[in-house]
């Protein structure tokens, strides 16, 4: 926390899983990384650089380390954060995914205190229609077919209440929605795999859209955040759907007391002259060229929002401080796939938060 303001960050780390053994501890050698052409020191080093130069209160970190019957996403961030001594140095996560990647937070305990709070009802696989817990079910009609969807998160969002060093509440959920991508697939069945996969990630989106609406309701501070594989113009589903599941979550279609902002995916809702901020650079083999997408938000209420935040997306070419610090650019383009999104809040100073 600096000068009375309260950083959150969100970074989707590019196979964080694989720098760790299953005691958690970083693998800090010069065999090869998940990642293409890097090592796994100079991953582990480049994302060392990334955190320190954020220095953030609290980082969502989506795709974190495996949490399993051998292994901790909690135990594996905080043997990172000790290893370059950063102050987000204490982790927390929710419900297990049914994959090797994890929704988990690092926070400063000396400001925050962070706490897993899921909301809703747990229905198991009996599901419900009616905003129920993230590891449950969530049953939708989206073809108005008379016949629900059963739709279930592989990473179920994570759910926070947080509390700053004077008291005052914030309520956080981390996202990482489902891809789109049919991997694998041609011609009919990729476009019919691309429809299915892109129902499922707008009733996710709805899903969320409904828990967001009780917190705004309930008048919570509320920040929603991560990686949602989707958004304003990103493929030519939207146009058979309606909307993106980004916009279904801001509530592009409801009163403004009752809309969440994020001003990445105004700009790229507005589409003045195809200009839109990007926050992952994919490398694509067809084409042998990389192509760059906005698909990391940080989206804030209204009573947030009225604070005057300030974003930013730690891009290497398009964040001009970025740019020009070469140890800092580089580390970008070696940690991840993803780059970085903070947002600076207002935010009270003083005591610590309670134990």
């Amino acid at each position: 926390m600096q000068d009375g303001r309260l950083r959150i960050a969100t970074y989707n780390v590019e196979w964080f899983n694989a720098l760790f053994d299953d005691a958690g501890r970083p693998w800090d050698d010069d065999q090869p990384s998940a990642r293409h052409n890097t090592t796994r020191a100079e991953q582990l080093g480049a994302l060392g650089i990334v955190f320190t130069a954020m220095d953030a209160d609290a980082v969502l970190v989506v795709e974190a380390p495996d949490t399993g019957s051998r292994r901790s996403s909690v135990t594996a961030l905080e043997s990172f954060a000790h290893l370059f001594g950063l102050r987000a140095r204490r982790a927390v996560t929710g419900f297990a995914s049914d994959s090797e990647q994890e929704l988990t937070l690092l926070f400063d305990p000396d400001h925050l205190r962070a706490v897993h709070d899921p909301q809703g009802a747990p229905v198991g696989r009996h599901g419900s229609a009616d905003a129920p817990r993230f590891d449950g079910t969530f049953r939708y009609d989206l073809n108005a077919d008379i016949s629900p969807e059963v739709i279930r998160f592989s990473k179920p969002p994570l759910e926070l209440a947080l509390t700053t060093a004077t008291g005052r509440r914030l309520r956080l959920i981390g996202v990482h929605a489902k891809s789109k991508a049919p991997h694998g697939a041609k011609g009919a069945e990729a476009t019919r795999l691309s429809i299915e996969n892109r129902r499922k990630q707008l009733a996710q989106c709805i899903w969320l859209r409904q828990r967001v609406e009780g917190h705004l309701a309930a008048g919570d501070s509320l920040i929603v955040l991560g990686d949602f594989n989707d958004g304003p113009g990103i493929d030519e589903y939207e146009k058979l759907f309606g909307h993106s599941g980004v916009e279904i979550v801001l509530g592009v279609d409801v009163p403004p007391e009752r809309r969440m902002y994020d001003p990445h995916a105004a700009m790229a809702l507005t589409g003045r002259m195809g200009l839109s901020p990007t926050t992952a650079r994919f490398w694509l083999a067809p084409q042998k060229r990389y192509f760059e997408a906005l698909l990391d938000f940080i989206m804030l209420s209204p009573d947030l929002v009225a604070t005057a935040p300030e974003w930013r997306i730690w891009h290497p070419w398009n964040d001009p401080a970025c740019l020009a610090t070469p140890e800092l650019h580089a580390a970008l383009l070696q940690a991840s796939d993803h780059f970085p999104v903070t947002v600076d809040l207002v935010a009270d100073s003083g005591a610590r938060p309670p134990a």
